[in-house]
């Protein structure tokens, strides 16, 4: 039997910080490739991502898992219980480090659960993994550089599991069916610089910005959807760099970010957002100029057979009924929508980015025997 918990502690031990691979892709791939599994490395731009197959290409049943093992930096090491790339196990039973529970166990577990699965009972069908080395990041030359090179290549995956850590307290409460999309906007105003005392030859950016970012906050996106909360907005720093009382600046700058649900897209947002700030733009005569980045959209995988049957197995392991939910940041998952059916189980994140990282081997065996159910479930 293939060890989960030893292999998060062996991957934590890769201080595999984005966008380095610093071994744990390369101890993946020898151990899947041990297992019959045909692995690819499948770099972009520095980026290294594995493509991990055991069975035909272009099987009719094909069952994925996605994840990462690039983490984020630990800050000071000396705030660490214990060295935060040590792996270091406790005497309970806890693996410490960064990486912990987000990912490594993860991916430790859909990996163990993949190897024991077609060792004891091969499929009628594939099993894929995908893991990448650039979740953390940008995310431009990870997942979706595994996904463009499937696409080339002829691979496809019928479903597809994400094991990014999904409940919030408590292993098996919650199963993520989807997540709000995001952009973030920055904002510039562009004024006339002058003394305070003659308003008349200035144009004060700052009035012009904060009127903006007013109206902008004023009302509520919408109210909610069957499946996802209402759309939030959140302006989180304003800026002009005016250190004199006197001057009236040049430029202010803001930056804000929407997390929307499926009662938008990013371009219909923009379109609102852009015709507030031209409407401003030409009541104040001080120009507003706007830069959005979006990082998704948002998506649902609507319940069905595949959510039915991840959400039996579930309960089936933990005795509790797991909530469907869409909350939460984003996810590898908002690219893998467009490839197939896609959902999240994973560990519990409460420990996730924060110094002292840690997870229970318990958990992540736990982990690993809901992943084996759910492939002797999916391919029966």
């Amino acid at each position: 039997m293939t060890d989960p918990a030893a292999l998060t502690a062996d991957l934590i031990r890769c201080p595999s910080v984005t966008p380095e691979e610093a071994g744990a892709l390369t101890m993946l791939s020898d151990l899947l490739s041990g297992a019959g599994f045909d692995c690819i490395r499948v770099d972009r731009n520095g980026t290294p991502n594995l493509f991990a197959r055991w069975g035909e290409k272009g099987a009719k049943c094909s069952f994925g898992f996605n994840g990462h093992t690039d983490v984020v930096p630990p800050g000071d090491p000396g705030s660490w219980t214990y060295p935060p790339f040590s792996g270091h196990v406790d005497d309970e039973g806890t693996i410490w480090g960064r990486g912990a529970t987000d990912m490594k166990s993860g991916v430790a577990a859909f990996v163990a659960a993949a190897i024991d699965f077609v060792r004891e009972t091969p499929p009628d069908g594939a099993i894929i993994l995908t893991i990448t080395g650039d979740e953390e990041g940008a995310g431009r030359d990870g997942t979706l550089a595994l996904l463009d090179w499937m696409e080339d290549q002829g691979e496809a995956m019928s479903v597809c599991v994400v094991g990014e850590p999904s409940n919030p307290e408590t292993f098996g409460e919650m199963i993520k069916i989807g997540r709000r999309g995001s952009v973030t906007y920055r904002v510039t105003a562009h004024g006339i610089q002058g003394h305070v005392a003659y308003p008349d030859r200035v144009r004060n950016p700052l009035h012009a910005l904060v009127r903006f970012l007013d109206e902008l906050t004023d009302t509520p996106l919408d109210d909610g959807s069957a499946h996802f909360d209402p759309s939030g907005l959140q302006v989180t720093t304003i800026d002009c760099g005016n250190a004199a009382t006197n001057v009236v600046p040049e430029t202010a700058t803001a930056v804000f970010n929407i997390r929307f649900n499926d009662l938008h897209t990013a371009d219909r947002l923009d379109a609102e957002i852009q015709a507030l700030a031209a409407r401003i733009s030409a009541e104040t005569g001080v120009a507003i100029t706007l830069i959005p980045n979006v990082s998704g959209e948002s998506f649902l995988t609507e319940p069905g057979p595949f959510v039915d049957l991840v959400r039996s197995v579930v309960e089936a392991e933990t005795g509790i009924e797991p909530v469907l939910s869409t909350t939460g940041g984003t996810s590898d998952a908002r690219f893998v929508k467009d490839h197939c059916p896609v959902l999240e189980f994973g560990l519990v994140g409460r420990f996730m980015h924060q110094v002292d990282e840690r997870v229970p081997s318990s958990e992540i065996h736990a982990l690993k025997r809901v992943y084996q159910r759910i492939l002797g479930a999916y391919f029966a």
